[in-house]
């Protein structure tokens, strides 16, 4: 009988924290374990539906593991799962979204479900996600006068900004009310909880201060 679970690589060089992220997980989707950097290309393919990354190993790094992967033309939705604190350099960097060590179960469940989730997303707004996590991860992190002085995080912000007027653009231009509620349903989670606000008028509403966060 075949499997047609996603499929989850497991990228830890802690053999047993592997293993133990491998059986949180294995219930509901077939998973994939590597050890070590040089063994997660070993086993990355066009299969993998997430891949759940450490950065901080010996040989490769997941940073290098990342960078390989979207070179090789590997576009599955990434977590960073490490004990690495996120710093600048994250903006760059194309994972989807970063989980600090340690982790819980319901953490780990939680996130695989919501990449998978956002797979179904057109590239803009699988884009806006990523920004938008990496943003409400550094706001978390970093002090206001860190964040206005980094040019980086400033283009972040710019960027997210465009990406919030192309979406009003595109919700704009919907002719009838169930083609704006097709499009409007796609940003629920299984649970039916809006991931994103919009105002009344349809556009996004960018005033809530927790706008940017997301639950992982």
């Amino acid at each position: 009988m075949n499997d047609d679970r996603p499929l989850v690589l497991v990228v830890e060089d802690e053999a047993d924290l592997a293993d133990l992220y491998a059986t949180w997980l294995k219930a509901d989707y077939r998973v994939r374990t590597a050890y070590g950097g040089e063994e997660a290309l070993e086993k990355l393919d066009d299969e993998i539906s997430v891949m759940l990354l450490d950065r901080r190993m010996p040989g490769l790094s997941g940073d290098e593991v990342l960078d390989a992967a979207r070179e090789q033309g590997i576009d599955c939705p990434v977590s960073m799962v490490t004990a690495v604190e996120p710093d600048f350099d994250i903006i760059e960097m194309g994972f989807d979204t970063y989980l600090v060590k340690p982790v819980t179960r319901d953490t780990l469940k939680e996130t695989v479900e919501d990449l998978l989730s956002r797979s179904s997303y057109d590239e803009g707004v699988q884009e806006l996600y990523s920004l938008a996590s990496k943003k409400a991860l550094l706001e978390s992190e970093k002090g206001r006068s860190s964040l206005e002085d980094n040019e980086e995080y400033q283009e972040l912000t710019e960027r997210l900004e465009e990406l919030r007027a192309e979406l009003d653009e595109t919700l704009g231009s919907f002719e009838d009310h169930d083609e704006f509620v097709g499009f409007y349903e796609a940003f629920e989670t299984p649970d039916g909880d809006q991931e994103f606000d919009f105002d009344d008028d349809g556009t996004f509403d960018d005033d809530d201060e927790d706008s940017d966060s997301f639950e992982f």
